[in-house]
Parts: structure tokens; sequence; C-alpha cells
């Protein structure tokens, strides 16, 4: 894909996303930044069908009505709800490397295209939502090397082969044969959708899961994707998050683990150790993941509750102090 075309593509969906009516096509041609470049209504509407087709098929919910009963247009818009990324729970080691990779390939200049498109909407006398989508922040690709031929498989309705791992890096990859439905974007995720011909039956896999080449088979339109089958809906149920198992109470030290202070519910300020700080309570899903990522935080936190949690968390930093003194010059 060009980097004009990804660049519209976002003006696009920044557009409708910040916008509570349906727009027409001709409203989005004079809004939207790379549409006016187009040398006629012709051109202009075989390059929307395509970029609509590209959203689509990424997995953006794409929405067609009409904001009133007056309106004799079809127009077009984001479900915001559908679309928004879910709650993130990263590890401070995740989150760190999540932070220097913006802080390496951010560039102003997709950003202040996006700006420009919310400026002109208003000044068009679009309705703009209070709160807009956040502001873009380009990488360098979409992330996953899977993307790009699986994209292209499921466009030309080919089967494709791969390796994929069912669990972490140490489980071993198993080669599956599948017949590609269409990739789609999940609480910050990508997952492929499909027939997997060898165990007879719908599948999803996260792209990030896949080891090693993607490899096409096959002619063109073997693949036929079945009516009215819902992607998003197969991965929702696939990769969906587990239900919360429990709370927890941590104490977080004042102006200290602000991601964790947002994920949780504040109860109230308490001291510890001498130091001022907070309570907040603190969902379960995962008892292992949650110690971890607390761990992390080193002398930042306190767990207050349950036992188990406050026993992994320590567990964990006996484990990191007997590592550092195996390491440390003698």
């Amino acid at each position: 894909m060009s980097s004009s075309r990804a660049e519209r593509l976002v003006n696009l969906v920044l557009c409708l996303m910040s916008t509570r009516q349906y727009l027409s096509a001709e409203r989005i041609r004079a809004t939207v930044p790379g549409y006016a470049e187009a040398p006629n209504g012709e051109a202009f509407f075989r390059m929307f069908e395509r970029d609509k087709s590209e959203l689509r098929e990424l997995g953006v919910p794409l929405e067609t009505g009409h904001t009133s009963m007056f309106d004799t247009v079809e127009g077009y818009r984001i479900a915001r709800a559908d679309y928004e990324l879910g709650e993130i729970e990263l590890a401070p080691d995740e989150a760190t490397v999540v932070a220097l990779a913006g802080n390496l390939w951010d560039t102003p200049d997709l950003a202040g295209a996006a700006h420009g498109a919310l400026v002109k909407l208003r000044a068009a006398g679009v309705e703009v939502a209070e709160a807009p989508a956040a502001t873009v922040r380009p990488g360098p690709h979409a992330g996953e090397p899977a993307l790009a031929p699986l994209l292209a498989a499921t466009r030309s309705g080919r089967v494709v082969t791969f390796d994929h791992r069912r669990g972490g890096p140490a489980d071993p990859p198993a080669h599956r044969t599948v017949e590609p439905w269409g990739v789609v974007s999940y609480r910050g995720r990508w997952y492929l959708v499909g027939h997997d011909r060898d165990r007879a039956d719908i599948r999803c896999f996260r792209l990030s899961r896949i080891t090693g080449a993607v490899r096409a088979t096959g002619p063109a339109g073997a693949v036929t994707v079945p009516d009215g089958v819902d992607l998003r809906g197969i991965v929702r149920v696939s990769a969906g998050p587990r239900p919360v198992s429990g709370t927890a109470r941590v104490w977080v030290a004042e102006d200290r683990a602000a991601g964790l202070r947002r994920l949780g519910r504040e109860l109230g300020p308490q001291e510890h150790t001498g130091r001022a700080g907070v309570v907040i309570e603190l969902d379960v899903r995962d008892r292992g993941t949650v110690a971890r990522w607390l761990a992390g935080h080193g002398p930042d936190i306190a767990v207050l509750d349950p036992p188990e949690l406050v026993a992994a968390v320590r567990e964990l930093w006996a484990g990191a102090a007997r590592l550092a003194a195996l390491e440390s010059p003698r």
C-alpha cells in the first residue's frame, strides 16, 4: 500500500469516527484530504469504493445509513463503540517498549493531516464528537509480517499455509492449511479468521503467533466466504477477555505507577512504610500475569490482598534478587 493511500485511509477513518452524522460520499470528498486530487467524480467514486472495501476487510465497522428521514442520499460513519480499543493490560517492560517505539517512529506529518481533517470537518458544519479519536501516532508498518500476505490471499480467494503456535514461545508450531475469510483487528491485535482444513472447523489465529512465511496455494477464487459471516463476532468469542476471577487491593506510592492507578479503582489515601500513597482495587483475570506486572513496579507498590497474590509477587522479587546475586561480580 502506498504512503498516500495509507494516509488517505487514516484520514477517512478519523473523519468517520469523529462525527455522529452519516456523511455522504460528496461530503467526504470535500472534507477528507486525499480525495480532492481525483481528476473527476468517476475517479473519486472508484477510489472511494476501493477504500471502503479495504476498511471492511481490515475489520473496521463501516456503517451506512441516513441522519434523518429527510435525507435521500446514503451516508457513512464508523461506530466508535465497536471500533475503539478496549482495555489494554501491559506489563512494565511491554509499556516501555511501546513508549520507545512511539518516540522512535513518531512524525508530525500524518498527525498534522489528521488534525487538519478535524478542523475542516468543523469548518464545514459537521457535528464532531466532543472527545475525538486520539492523535494518530503512525508506525513504520502494521507490525505483523504475516499481515500483508494474508490480506492479499483474502482478496484473491486463495488458500494459505503457515506454522502457528497455540501458546507461548516454547510451544512447538503446528502446520495449518486455512481458507482465509478475513483479517480482523481486535483489542490491539490482528487475527485471521477462516476455515481450517486440517481440523474441518472455523478457527481464528493470532498473527503474532504465526512463525515463518505465509504461502498462498491453489488457484485464485478457490475460497468462498459464507454469506453473513460475522468475523469480529468469531474473534470476540475466541479471543475475548477472560472472566474476572477476583479483585486485589494494592497500595501505590504517590505520583508513581500512573498506568496502574488508571486501571484500578481508587479506594482512598494511605501511608505505607512512611510513604504517602493511595490504595486501589484491581480486577484479577490471571494471577500470574498480574503478579508479574505488579512485581515490575518494585518498591512503588505493595499488595495488600489476596494473600495468594502477595505470595506470588514476593516470590518473583525473591527470584529476581537471587538472579542479581548470581550475576553480580565477586
